[in-house]
């Protein structure tokens, strides 16, 4: 008997460890995939740039992330796969249609300019458009909207020099908002 439930409580740990990190290796490919699509996103914005005296789209008035990216397509990508998060649960728009009649999941840091490049210029959808200082939470901390397309583990960020940064909800370094930058959440 003594034999039959060692068995029993092995078999149980043993489940638990192969169901327990699945969780985890999922969402850390979620985050890789994330990290990837905002890196096709930069290819685009950076032909956008050259085509256009240095300055990433801007689009006077705009109120969502939708209405400035919109200018990426068709002309300098047909990938709208790539403007939706894989750990949101947004649906991703056909390809070469206008960003503006879908919500994608990604903030933008619109008035960025490519000389800019230590600055943020995309990330994760954030839980509001307002500046803020390091340690003040950027992204969802309770796993509920907006802000929390990695739930509430964190999000990335798109710097103008290309990189990509995966930080937790509440990120080392500010993010300011000098004169003539607007964040902008995509639509709610």
């Amino acid at each position: 008997m003594i034999e039959l439930l060692a068995v029993i409580a092995i078999i149980l740990i043993l489940t638990m460890l192969l169901w327990g990190g699945r969780g985890s290796g999922r969402q850390r490919q979620q985050q890789k995939s994330c990290q990837k699509n905002l890196q096709k996103i930069f290819l685009a914005m950076e032909i956008y740039t050259r085509d256009n005296a240095g300055k990433f789209p801007f689009v006077a008035g705009a109120r969502t992330s939708e209405e400035s990216l919109d200018l990426l397509v068709p002309r300098y990508t047909v990938d709208t796969g790539s403007f939706i998060c894989p750990g949101s649960a947004d649906t991703t728009p056909t390809g070469g249609e206008p960003l503006s009649r879908h919500k994608i999941s990604y903030a933008y840091y619109m008035g960025r300019r490519a000389s800019d490049v230590t600055d943020v210029l995309m990330s994760d959808e954030q839980v509001d458009t307002l500046a803020r200082a390091a340690g003040q939470p950027t992204f969802s901390t309770s796993g509920k909207g907006p802000g929390n397309n990695h739930a509430k583990s964190g999000g990335n960020f798109l710097f103008v020099d290309g990189r990509v940064e995966y930080t937790p909800a509440r990120p080392t370094f500010s993010l300011v908002l000098t004169q003539g930058i607007v964040l902008l959440n995509p639509k709610p």
